[in-house]
């Protein structure tokens, strides 16, 4: 009975799976297809029935002559950055079964988890070189955070998290414990 309803499942997966994967790719339209920044169209202006031409005097000079807008450098077009057109181009020379396999295992498993494992381990060690540099630096930021505290009438701290070997209150009172843990009187 398990083995009938685990061969139907299996059956339903791989008709779904391979009702989807094209066998024969065409290199010009299935890896990169066109997009709208793909073509140039030009521009038609279509005729109005009164051109604004007619409409200024003969002494004014229009803005548009006076001050011309800017021309914009032509960007190049968006890459393509879908998933399924990267996969394609990514499988286009497996081999087989294992190497298609092995890439969609790399592409989906190890370098996500790659990815963000050093990006956690970037964020984790940025905090902590920062962590005491947060009110006194010089930065702007520093300044503006200083500057917030202070509007808000916030106390500003000024002492670090971790006490510093230099504190003398500290220091005595070490001190004091130590003497009271350790004298004579407290182990008789």
């Amino acid at each position: 009975m398990a083995d009938a309803a685990t061969d139907a499942v299996i059956q339903a997966a791989e008709t779904i799976q391979t009702a989807h994967i094209n066998r024969h790719p065409s290199p010009t339209h299935d890896i990169n297809p066109s997009t709208a920044a793909s073509t140039k169209e030009p521009v038609v202006i279509s005729p109005q029935s009164s051109s604004p031409a007619q409409s200024i005097a003969t002494d004014e000079v229009p803005l548009s002559a006076l001050r011309p807008q800017r021309r914009h450098p032509q960007m190049p077009p968006l890459p393509d950055l879908r998933f399924e057109q990267s996969y394609l181009a990514s499988i286009k020379n497996a081999s087989g079964p294992g190497a298609v396999a092995w890439i969609t295992l790399k592409d989906q498993v190890f370098f996500p988890l790659l990815q963000g494992t050093v990006w956690a381990l970037m964020l984790s060690g940025w905090h902590y070189l920062n962590r005491s540099t947060k009110f006194s630096g010089h930065s702007v930021g520093a300044r503006i955070r200083r500057w917030w505290w202070g509007v808000n009438n916030w106390k500003i701290p000024t002492a670090s998290l971790k006490p510093s070997l230099n504190d003398k209150q500290l220091a005595n009172e070490v001190g004091d414990y130590y003497k009271a843990q350790f004298s004579h009187g407290a182990l008789d």
